[in-house]
């Protein structure tokens, strides 16, 4: 990039900053403060590489998740004067043991769950701070039940006083509503934080339905209040708690239903859309600022292919080009303009389940990804493959665009959906789309992790990571949780979850939720002994001895306890060897193989690098990367701290979201996860049902 060019796109970005964070501004011009932070479901499929063009800074800049992302990824977050006190409490590590108690587990009732492909929403009213319950704006998470509203059973909860650090019952119930629906799609939160607004079905019939919430100490899971809707002309009025309806109907006023579809609101035009059954996409316009109501004019609500009509996912509106992004569950992918209603429909690229989850679109690189089960081919075992296809705004009718494929498709008695993947911090923080993507393939066998690596926007390579479960059980969305404001040696992980037979330590053969080290090598970064990064081959190198890296990323070894040479100032690495979602303990009197490894008593990983038998009691473990201990006649070598947990979820999980508020070190248990169980199992002390739960990024403890 040229000076002048480099002085252009920080100056442009600079002032789009300006204006887009004018809805943050609190009245200190001097120091403007972020007012709020929603995270839902749309955050994951709305994504930014970085502007490396003044003309990419003006496309994206005026999108207000552009700078939700930015907030994510970059601040690191100040001490707040009112959090000050919270600097004592304990900090949360892995340990040997691998801890197994989430934060906090609440039950949403018998059967409840925020659905397989479905995510809880996160507001936190500060982006520098934290809010407990006794604040006058908690920071709170938003979670479906997925069972029907009645005035013993919440349809929507919201919980506050969510982190271990803050004093009192953690967590607390903030509201709770029956609102005389099922709710089976994800919520989204307003950019103020007041108001939430999802999709429900009632009857067989398809609500968007938007709702004022007001706090109450009275409320509950099993103790709702029970809101009326009110029409839209008065919802803007209407004094909290409070909600109002649209009904979704087809072109010609038929009422119909949606089940498969979530909201994605357009902050910026306060515009939401939503898909639904027979095709139909919906545009409704006034959503959190104005008056609510549907678009009939223009040629919306638009049945995208009436010649085969079927129900659509969720759509994804691009700021950029201006046109929403949405699969059908027949396998095909559109392209729908947002002013006219034309749209523009793909080849076939699913053949099994359809294109069940929403795409992930790249504003930036003008980058679309989309997730087939079954690509009909015969690659994968002479048979089809799962694959990840990458398309562009403006590709033609009829387009299949470049594949990378993740295993075999699925072609099960009871199919496995290809759900979304997840970019990983190096994608969204470069200028020129080149980083990884993790997706959880294989849908006709065991759930597998991939690493997809894309360079300046192409697909490289791919790597086969970890088995999540021993039977076809599929998995959850994938999750990836980069936090600026973990100071321990690992600060990026990738989370997804196997329905059944998992294979993490604590999973017990059955639903679980794990998590993987994913944090990418960096040059010119100054790294100490023990911190981990995730090489191309989906294995972990762990640094023996600090340093500086090198400008270019060096040769990894790919042998497990195999050591690079980086850079000019002595940084090496260690291999830990590839991810893998458990590791057995030490065995007293056993015979170890070359390189096979165990988890130590301190939460080490210990390599075998000369074979033989094990001792009769432990020994006493080196803690120091790339230090042996002698074991009878074994030797081990220290490789590094575990790169991996779990915690045992009922059915998998829902889809999951995170939370990077402020460092631990601020507060006990404030940067987080959020995610629900599938199916029954003990939430904390409060019953058996599905379970609202909060969970450590690290740790999942």
């Amino acid at each position: 990039m040229t000076g002048t060019t480099a002085r252009l796109v920080r100056f442009g970005t600079g002032l789009l900053g300006l204006a887009a964070l004018g809805w943050f501004l609190t009245g200190h011009a001097a120091e403007p403060t972020p007012e709020g932070l929603p995270t839902d479901w749309t955050h994951q499929h709305v994504i930014f590489s970085q502007p490396g063009t003044a003309e990419q800074a003006q496309r994206v800049g005026g999108d207000l998740r552009y700078w939700q992302q930015w907030y994510r990824q970059k601040m690191s977050r100040a001490l707040a004067e009112q959090a000050a006190h919270a600097a004592t409490y304990p900090v949360s590590s892995r340990v040997g043991s691998q801890q197994q108690n989430a934060d906090w587990s609440e039950n949403l009732g018998s059967g409840a769950s925020a659905g397989a492909g479905n995510f809880p929403a996160k507001y936190s009213y500060l982006t520098n701070s934290w809010n407990c319950g006794r604040n006058a704006k908690p920071d709170y998470v938003v979670f479906g039940t997925g069972l029907q509203g009645t005035s013993g059973q919440a349809s929507i909860v919201a919980y506050d006083n969510l982190y271990s650090g803050c004093s009192g019952t953690v967590p607390q119930v903030y509201w709770a509503y029956n609102t005389g629906g099922q709710m089976l799609t994800s919520p989204v939160v307003s950019e103020d934080g007041k108001q939430v607004a999802f999709v429900q079905t009632d009857g067989g019939f398809g609500i968007v339905t938007l709702l004022k919430w007001a706090s109450s100490a009275t409320e509950s899971v099993t103790s709702p209040s029970t809101l009326v809707p009110v029409g839209l002309s008065s919802y803007r009025a209407c004094v909290a708690p409070c909600m109002t309806e649209v009904f979704i109907v087809d072109g010609q006023g038929t009422e119909i239903n949606d089940t498969t579809s979530s909201v994605f609101v357009d902050y910026t035009h306060d515009t939401l859309w939503v898909g639904g059954a027979l095709g139909w996409l919906h545009k409704i316009t006034g959503v959190f600022r104005g008056t609510p109501a549907e678009v009939t004019t223009g040629g919306f609500p638009v049945q995208v292919y009436p010649a085969d009509p079927t129900s659509l996912s969720s759509p994804v509106y691009d700021f950029a080009s201006t046109d929403v992004f949405v699969g059908d569950y027949g396998g095909y992918f559109y392209r729908v303009n947002s002013s006219t209603g034309v749209a523009t429909r793909s080849a076939q690229v699913d053949h099994e389940t359809g294109l069940v989850a929403a795409p992930i679109v790249d504003s930036t690189a003008e980058l679309i990804y989309v997730f087939s089960s079954n690509d009909a081919s015969t690659s994968c075992s002479s048979g089809p493959c799962a694959a990840v296809y990458e398309f562009t705004p403006t590709f033609a009718s009829g387009a299949k665009p470049t594949r990378q494929t993740v295993g075999v498709g699925s072609t099960l008695t009871t199919p496995n959906p290809l759900y979304e993947g997840a970019l990983d911090g190096a994608y969204e923080t470069s200028t020129n789309a080149t980083g990884s993507l993790f997706v959880c393939g294989n849908t006709g066998g065991d759930p597998t992790l991939y690493q997809i690596t894309i360079t300046k926007g192409v697909f490289k390579l791919l790597a086969t990571g970890p088995t999540l479960a021993s039977s076809a059980a599929g998995c959850s969305p994938v999750s990836d949780v980069p936090n600026p404001n973990i100071s321990s040696v690992t600060s990026e992980w990738i989370f997804a979850s196997a329905k059944a037979s998992g294979n993490g330590n604590s999973c017990a053969s059955g639903g679980c939720i794990m998590n993987f080290a994913n944090k990418a090598w960096t040059a010119a970064t100054a790294y100490v002994v023990g911190q981990e990064i995730m090489d191309d081959h989906f294995q972990v190198q762990v640094a023996r001895t600090p340093g500086t890296s090198g400008a270019t990323a060096p040769a990894w070894a790919i042998a497990i306890g195999g050591g690079t040479s980086d850079g000019t100032t002595g940084l090496t690495w260690v291999n830990q060897g590839p991810q893998t979602a458990g590791h057995a303990p030490w065995a007293a009197t056993k015979a170890y193989a070359l390189h096979q490894e165990i988890l130590d008593s301190n939460g080490n990983i210990e390599d075998v690098n000369t074979p033989g038998t094990s001792g009769s009691t432990p020994p006493t473990w080196s803690t120091t990367v790339g230090v042996a201990t002698k074991d009878g006649s074994v030797s081990w070598l220290n490789v590094g701290t575990l790169a991996t947990a779990s915690l045992a979820a009922a059915g998998g999980t829902s889809g999951i979201i995170m939370d990077n508020t402020v460092p631990p070190a601020e507060l006990a248990g404030a940067s987080q996860i959020y995610y629900s169980t599938q199916t029954n199992q003990t939430c904390g002390t409060s019953g058996t049902g599905g379970c609202a739960v909060q969970a450590s990024q690290s740790a999942l403890q």
